[in-house]
């Protein structure tokens, strides 16, 4: 029953756009029940030949600069993540991409255990029956990037004003900046902490070798 339950919709989202995500539709019901009748979700799919190749590498090297080579599971990040919270030390984050994207479509925000068994499961088949630029593709479709605002390309509309095939270097890191917090960090109006985490962002992307580090993926 798990099996059928699981594989299936991953299966069907190798090729097919997904209508929507499980942190989006969440998002809107719990707005809607705080009687925010006028809030709107605002996303809208592109293939990813439709977006600048410096969005996919940007969003690489701020959240997942092993992501060609592991298959899921990041273990050294998991590791010195252990060591920080050994040593009383803010916790880093170790998820990947491919983690990011079971957990953003199909389940719910927190921490418990189940739901990070269940991400877990998801997290193989996904990587078994995805190719890597399908995983980037789905992430940069879902992934959060302010309040109701979905994928790079509404983000890259909204922020910027025009499509994000278009995005350059700076527009790019500076929508991943605000990956790991997307409520509290602003793309419109970038603090001092997001607008250093972009200068990092830009450095990681030159020391990954450029846009030539995404022929890994086949992107």
């Amino acid at each position: 029953m798990l099996l059928g339950f699981t594989v299936i919709p991953v299966m069907a989202l190798r090729w097919l756009p997904p209508p929507t995500s499980m942190f989006m539709l969440t998002a809107l019901i719990e707005e809607r029940l705080k009687g925010h009748g006028d809030f709107y979700l605002r996303q809208s799919w592109l293939s990813a030949r439709s977006i600048a190749p410096v969005a996919a590498l940007a969003v690489l090297a701020a959240e997942d600069q092993r992501f060609p080579a592991h298959r899921g599971f990041d273990f050294k990040q998991i590791q010195r993540a252990l060591v920080d919270a050994g040593a009383g030390e803010d916790a880093r984050g170790a998820s990947t991409i491919t983690q990011q994207v079971a957990k953003n479509l199909f389940l719910w925000s927190g921490r418990n255990w189940v739901r990070k068994g269940i991400e877990a499961w998801l997290t193989l088949w996904i990587e078994a029956l995805w190719s890597k630029r399908r995983i980037l593709e789905v992430y940069l479709n879902i992934a959060e990037f302010g309040e109701g605002l979905y994928g790079v390309g509404a983000a890259s509309r909204i922020y910027f004003g025009h499509s994000a095939s278009a995005l350059s270097a700076p527009e790019a890191a500076l929508l991943a900046a605000v990956l790991p917090d997307p409520k509290a960090l602003q793309v419109s109006a970038p603090s001092r902490y997001v607008r250093q985490r972009q200068q990092w962002i830009m450095a990681q992307m030159q020391r990954l070798g450029g846009v030539r580090y995404l022929q890994a993926i086949g992107w």
